[in-house]
């Protein structure tokens, strides 16, 4: 189904395309945690890399496309060494890379529930993936920084959600047969303006509902 929507050339390209800004992310914080150069890579190759690996061994597509795919493991290295270089520059262009970002995101969430759901995953496990897919390297990434995950804080505009709106979408465009290219564009856009939007915004989900406790999350 897949390699029905995209050619395989522009599966490829856009694949790598998300993976490098994915690894850009990684890698600022690696600079702003004070890595030195090899904790740089580690964390660009994770937050690229660890969401789809993780769908990959849950589905059973070994071995992942992570090691047989060579451009897929050299993408984050070449992020690596232009952040080393450039970091301040990189750092001054953020909101650009965040607008890539956020494409990374929407269209990772497409992918990762199409091929789930290819593997032959329900339709909710498929979307969980999806999810999993784009957000996972970025869980990853923040564990090993010592750092809460991002999309877990409320102070952190909203990441995860435009995912699952994504990864739903193509959940239901599969459940009434009309997954296509088109189809698959819409939720992969629809995701990205979402996330857009609560970068834009500030978009955030709501905490406990009557929640007492006076405490405050640490900045």
């Amino acid at each position: 189904m897949l390699q029905e929507l995209f050619t395989p050339s522009v599966q490829h390209a856009l694949d790598l395309a998300g993976i490098f800004v994915f690894a850009i992310s990684g890698a600022l914080l690696a600079v702003r945690k004070n890595f030195d150069v090899f904790g740089m890579a580690v964390l660009a190759e994770v937050t690229a890399l660890g969401g789809g690996l993780l769908r990959d061994l849950i589905i059973g597509a070994v071995p992942p496309a992570a090691f047989t795919d060579l451009g897929y493991f050299l993408m984050p290295l070449v992020a690596t060494v232009l952040v080393f270089f450039l970091h301040p520059v990189v750092e001054r262009i953020q909101a650009g890379v965040n607008v890539f970002d956020a494409a990374g995101l929407g269209l990772f969430c497409v992918t990762g529930t199409t091929k789930a759901y290819e593997y032959g995953l329900g339709l909710t496990s498929s979307a969980v993936l999806g999810v999993a897919t784009a957000a996972g390297g970025g869980v990853l990434r923040d564990v090993l920084a010592n750092e809460a995950p991002s999309l877990l804080r409320w102070d952190r505009d909203l990441y995860a959600v435009p995912a699952i709106v994504g990864a739903t979408m193509v959940a239901l465009f599969i459940r009434f047969d009309s997954l296509n290219a088109f189809t698959s564009s819409l939720a992969a856009l629809t995701a990205f303006a979402i996330r857009l939007l609560a970068m834009r915004f500030h978009w955030r989900a709501p905490r406990a509902w009557n929640r007492r406790s006076t405490a405050t999350e640490e900045i």
